[in-house]
């Protein structure tokens, strides 16, 4: 199939609240905070909430993703941003125990993918990754984090709210620098600008 692609922005807001429907009240706006919020909020309120912060976060350039598209339909996205956009990753026990890079003068991370179920398995997420590399590297490149997860168990369970596989960040070069728990991985790539 002949995908194409674009980067999240106002233009395309509407296209990534499509897809994020699908998804149930996350709006992909976990990593984006750096505590939980709104527990108290009924699923109708929590998705409200999430659909106007993920919308406000695009308009002031602070919500990256890629958006796959099949014609004029959204498929799936990968999101990812700098550290600052991405906090939650930081309040993650078994990632505190492993030491961010010193040298890194900018942090990358690549948290979510989604993919529409009829499109499962069809290369969507690995085009999404490539490209979200691609605009890391045009945004001055730095060290780029991921933390696929390694129990089948917990992919199925966690489908809608995937974070790739280590093999697909292998097949860009991602190295593995430590175990997340039994679930997951914390790999780590360094993109040129």
């Amino acid at each position: 199939m002949a995908y194409t692609i674009k980067e999240l922005s106002p233009r395309t807001l509407a296209d990534f609240e499509d897809l994020a429907a699908q998804q149930g009240y996350c709006w992909c706006m976990y990593y984006q905070r750096p505590r939980p919020v709104g527990r108290n909020l009924s699923n109708v309120e929590r998705k409200a909430k999430n659909r106007r912060d993920k919308a406000a976060l695009v308009r002031a350039s602070r919500s990256h993703a890629i958006l796959v598209y099949d014609g004029e339909k959204t498929v799936g996205w990968c999101q990812y941003g700098v550290k600052d956009e991405l906090p939650r990753i930081d309040a993650g026990r078994n990632y505190r125990k492993v030491a961010p890079p010193v040298e890194a003068e900018k942090l990358w991370r690549i948290t979510c993918f989604f993919v529409d179920k009829d499109y499962r398995g069809k290369g969507v997420a690995k085009l999404a990754l490539k490209a979200a590399l691609d605009s890391i590297k045009k945004q001055g490149g730095g060290v780029v984090e991921a933390y696929p997860v390694v129990s089948e168990k917990m992919a199925a369970v966690a489908e809608w709210r995937w974070f790739g596989t280590p093999s697909m960040f292998r097949g860009e070069h991602f190295r593995t620098v430590a175990p997340l728990g039994s679930s997951g991985v914390l790999m780590r790539k360094t993109i040129s600008p």
